[in-house]
């Protein structure tokens, strides 16, 4: 908290208030490369990077505008973040998360063309000792997509 917002409380919840409300329009403002972003993943098969993404636009914006636009529909719950086996980030769409948010599926990276792909009909299974609490998780299987085989 700013030191003139303890001696004045009007100032303090007008920022609040202020502040709120910028993150609600950030959260929920469409522009346009927000829209061709969201489209991109959307109609994508795999998952992208955000190098591929920047590739696929063609110059449209730059790589600061994809990271904050991914962001947001991260932020939003549109799309969800998958680490490859590699290290490297794609994107994928949400497409089960109708009624409650979850990614909790398994992902396959193949080894040879790179391609990241969400597996929807395959469930995962673990067994974790009883003092442990899963909040999220992150199944990447790794192998040859059909396309390599």
């Amino acid at each position: 908290m700013q030191q003139c917002c303890k001696s004045n409380q009007y100032i303090c919840k007008r920022n609040c208030v202020a502040l709120t409300f910028r993150r609600k329009m950030m959260m929920s403002r469409n522009t346009k490369a927000k829209t061709k972003i969201k489209e991109l993943i959307i109609s994508s098969s795999v998952a992208l990077s955000q190098g591929e993404i920047q590739k696929t636009l063609k110059g449209f914006c730059d790589r600061v505008t994809i990271y904050r636009v991914l962001e947001r529909l991260l932020n939003e719950g549109l799309i969800h973040k998958i680490v490859n086996t590699d290290g490297v980030i794609k994107f994928a769409s949400c497409q089960s998360c109708s009624v409650k948010h979850s990614h909790n599926h398994i992902h396959f990276s193949c080894q040879k063309c790179k391609s990241v792909t969400c597996l929807e009909d395959v469930q995962p299974t673990y067994k974790l000792p009883n003092s442990y609490k899963v909040s999220e998780m992150n199944f990447t299987l790794s192998g040859l997509c059909p396309q390599c085989s």
